[in-house]
């Protein structure tokens, strides 16, 4: 039975939200404070905590700091009767797992807790994977192949899980990595690109924006337009998604590839301002399937753009933004072969 620890200040607060945990499955303990909150730490195991922001002594955000290093992959839900971008880009910069504005519905408090503990236990089932890893190195050479296979088909399977908890999060865009995969795919297999590396470019097209798992779910969902400060906080995925990945030994440099796809070639990219050859070519690839597939599609904030246009924009920004080569087989795939976007 997953482990909640609900922290506010308000008794009221916390025996209400403690009802609806319980009624839903969870186990739960509550405190009135940072410091209590930080005691039961020391002598039990939590799979999220949800923490009200403001509260005497000592605020949500400077508990947040103390609490990964008490338990590493406990997710933080912070809570606050007075949201603005700024605390949520403040508590999602310390690690936090989501942010509610209360008053609190009891169908996004429970959103958001099925969602955190669902990444727990990804986050524990991969180092489980990881401590089992090690234990195995001094294996018998005859089982060193099919135990890299099944350590190759793990990693695998666990990255989907993490794209699939993204479309959970963000059910407008259910499906966009999944069809960028097979685009990127499909370019690569035109362009020439070995099997190995065609089958690479669908799996980092699957999972290339795992790291929106960090951005609230407030802003993902947005039907507006989202606010300078907002779009900073987006931007963060590609550093995020590249700490998720980096530590899975997949035999493909999934981890640099999801960091670069918003690169591009004049230098106008993040998050490093990359340019020409210093962006990999299966970046490249994906970038480009990445902004065919969001033009072509629905938005919260849009309706598709249609194909006309998501060309358009690649073929007047051939050799400027994307790559020349990627651009005329993407164009030739839509243009002469009829491709259409799966799902």
């Amino acid at each position: 039975m997953p482990s909640i620890l609900v922290v506010d200040d308000e008794k009221s607060i916390r025996v209400t939200i403690s009802a609806f945990l319980k009624r839903d499955g969870y186990e739960v303990m509550t405190a009135e404070n940072a410091q209590a909150a930080l005691e039961l730490l020391d002598t039990h195991e939590f799979d999220t905590v949800l923490t009200d922001i403001v509260m005497p002594r000592r605020s949500g955000v400077s508990l947040l700091k103390d609490i990964h290093g008490k338990q590493s992959n406990v997710q933080v839900i912070m809570m606050t009767g007075e949201p603005t971008v700024e605390t949520a880009v403040d508590a999602v910069r310390h690690e936090a797992r989501d942010y509610l504005a209360k008053p609190i519905s009891r169908d996004d408090l429970l959103k958001a807790v099925r969602q955190a503990v669902g990444y727990k236990k990804l986050l524990d089932e991969k180092q489980r994977l990881e401590r089992e890893n090690a234990a195995h190195q001094q294996n018998l050479e005859r089982l060193v192949e099919e135990r890299t296979r099944k350590m190759r088909q793990a990693m695998l399977n666990t990255a989907y899980a993490a794209a699939a908890m993204l479309d959970l999060r963000d059910p407008y865009t259910a499906g966009h990595q999944r069809r960028v995969g097979a685009l990127a795919s499909d370019i690569g297999r035109e362009m020439g690109l070995s099997a190995d590396m065609v089958e690479g470019l669908n799996v980092i097209g699957c999972i290339h924006d795992v790291g929106k798992i960090m951005v609230p779910t407030d802003i993902l969902n947005k039907p507006g337009q989202i606010s300078p400060l907002e779009y900073e906080l987006i931007k963060e995925h590609a550093r995020k998604g590249y700490e998720v990945l980096k530590d899975y030994e997949m035999p493909w440099p999934v981890a640099e590839i999801v960091y670069q796809h918003h690169e591009r070639l004049d230098g106008s990219g993040y998050p490093h301002g990359l340019k020409g050859d210093d962006i990999w070519i299966e970046t490249c690839i994906i970038s480009v399937a990445d902004v065919l597939e969001a033009m072509m599609t629905h938005r919260p904030y849009r309706p598709s753009l249609g194909m006309n246009a998501a060309l358009d924009e690649i073929t007047s920004n051939r050799g400027v933004l994307y790559h020349p080569d990627v651009v005329d087989v993407a164009v030739g795939l839509f243009r002469e072969s009829e491709y259409q976007l799966i799902g």
